[in-house]
């Protein structure tokens, strides 16, 4: 289906170990409704090429400004979404950005200016930042539990290491105090807990519920992509 020019662009931000291939069957569904989208690649999960032996690692920040670097390339409103880690960035790169008119939580850490996700989670900070976390043993259980079994192996083969730094940085500016936002609780999560997630969404202007695990970009993308359109449409001007 063609979309409706009128209508704002989706950018979707991955969370950690990911990448912007976990939003296709989410960007198939949201095409068939109407609706432009864009996935980004965020460097904590997937370093650029070329870069020299002994370079810092990225993280959260150079996160961010990749995330701003795609909202650069999209003209006229966008509603970012974004999953998991990908909260912490994505609340640092909109709130200088002039054409979100949304921003859309997912499972994800809405976390205020001098939050990281370290220090959200009361975890300690690693005295050595610079290395990268691999993924989840049990990734199959905590991320991907709602998932059919070959859409799940697949995910599970293509988690990449994560940055720790991305991490341990601490969020500046939170943009959701100044664009409008909207949280998605996933019911079955186990990789961050419903109830993180509701407190977190005490945070977010609308709250909404998905009987998912921590990936219904995987498990649901029909029934995800129909919520992010009610939210899309949200934010049109009433006629």
């Amino acid at each position: 289906m063609n979309a409706d020019t009128g209508r704002p662009t989706f950018l979707l931000v991955h969370g950690g170990w990911h990448g912007a291939w976990c939003w296709d069957g989410v960007r198939a569904a949201l095409d068939a409704d109407g609706w432009r989208s864009h996935a980004v690649d965020l460097p904590s999960a997937n370093p650029p090429a070329g870069r020299p032996d002994g370079a810092r690692p990225v993280g959260m920040l150079d996160d961010a400004d990749a995330i701003r670097d795609s909202l650069r390339c999209i003209d006229g409103p966008v509603v970012v979404v974004a999953h998991s880690y990908g909260g912490v960035p994505t609340t640092e790169a909109i709130a200088d950005a002039a054409n979100v008119v949304e921003a859309v939580f997912l499972a994800a850490f809405q976390l205020d200016a001098g939050e990281s996700v370290f220090t959200y989670l009361g975890k300690p900070v690693p005295d050595d930042d610079t290395d990268h976390a691999p993924p989840y043993e049990a990734a199959r259980r905590i991320l991907f539990d709602d998932v059919p079994e070959a859409d799940a192996a697949r995910a599970v083969a293509r988690l990449r290491p994560q940055s720790v730094r991305s991490f341990a940085e601490k969020v500046t500016t939170a943009g959701w105090r100044t664009v409008p936002s909207s949280y998605v609780v996933c019911d079955r999560d186990r990789a961050l807990d419903p109830s993180r997630q509701r407190e977190l969404a005490t945070r977010a202007g609308s709250v909404y519920q998905l009987p998912s695990s921590h990936s219904p970009f995987l498990s649901m993308p029909g029934q995800l992509a129909t919520l992010l359109g009610r939210i899309a449409t949200s934010t049109l001007p009433a006629l």
